[in-house]
């Protein structure tokens, strides 16, 4: 889905928000990514729970919802242009496979999906909706069984996705982010004492007092886990394309990207649209 809204927490401490209302406020301060749909997937001691829906995401959770969702760890989505019925196009895509549980949520799209899915389709796979998550969550499942670790099976299937996303993984012990290796579209680590989040926008740490590390790199895959985070370099373009909507129109004014506040580089982009046209 192209330009929705990620975040994410690995919960490593026992005196800040609870991990589903972490996620919940994350993704509210950042609706304005994806008003259509919205989910949220909690790990529940290795157990899944999650809940995704059409709407906004303080009509789909309530105080009641979130109490019955807690865990140590979670990733959440909010939706926006489903070409298709958000009901079905709703995320995380949560999946069961020979290795457990998974998690994916996906900022972005593909430019080969019709390709992928017919490739997968031939071997076998049966696809319950039109999402590219759902399309990276069976590649990533297939290549599980010749890795050890799922980064390393996640790092494998890269060269075959092309287009623009950030990607959110969740198994029962971690939480992995991605980053597509142009870096086009953003993703950002945070830590809060012993936690570490990753999430599209810095406004989402802005209200909960998270700080911003960095960015994840282009081609980068980042492993949060209870030991910590971890990185893992799978080769970046030579040349960054970093989507310049997300300054133009998409992110909040006081998101920092790319080390520039949103605010402050459309205030320069008018400034040098009124240059260069003699607008007075």
């Amino acid at each position: 889905m192209d330009r929705c809204g990620l975040f994410a927490i690995f919960n490593n401490n026992t005196d800040v928000l609870q991990t589903a209302e972490s996620i919940y406020y994350g993704l509210f301060s950042m609706q304005h990514r994806g008003m259509e749909a919205a989910g949220i997937c909690i790990n529940q001691n290795g157990r899944f729970k999650y809940k995704k829906e059409e709407g906004l995401v303080i009509d789909i959770f309530d105080a009641q919802t979130l109490a019955g969702m807690q865990g140590h760890a979670g990733i959440g989505h909010v939706l926006r242009y489903a070409q298709g019925d958000p009901r079905e196009l709703a995320q995380p895509i949560v999946i069961r496979y020979t290795n457990g549980q998974m998690a994916v949520a996906l900022n972005g799209g593909l430019t080969n999906t019709d390709e992928l899915r017919r490739e997968l389709e031939l071997q076998g796979a049966v696809f319950q909706t039109s999402e590219d998550a759902e399309i990276i969550s069976v590649l990533i499942s297939r290549a599980r069984n010749r890795y050890d670790e799922i980064e390393d099976a996640i790092a494998s299937i890269m060269p075959k996705l092309k287009g623009a996303y950030s990607l959110l993984v969740m198994t029962p012990g971690k939480v992995i982010g991605v980053r597509d290796p142009l870096g086009i579209r953003p993703l950002i680590i945070g830590k809060k004492k012993n936690s570490y989040y990753l999430s599209s926008e810095t406004c989402a740490y802005n209200e909960l007092g998270i700080e911003t590390l960095r960015e994840v790199d282009p081609g980068e895959i980042v492993i949060l886990k209870e030991s910590g985070i971890r990185s893992l370099q799978t080769g970046q373009a030579e040349e960054k394309a970093f989507c310049a909507y997300e300054f133009v129109y998409h992110s909040r004014p006081d998101s920092v990207i790319e080390n520039m506040e949103v605010y402050e580089v459309r205030s320069r982009m008018g400034e040098q649209l009124a240059s260069e046209t003699g607008v007075p």
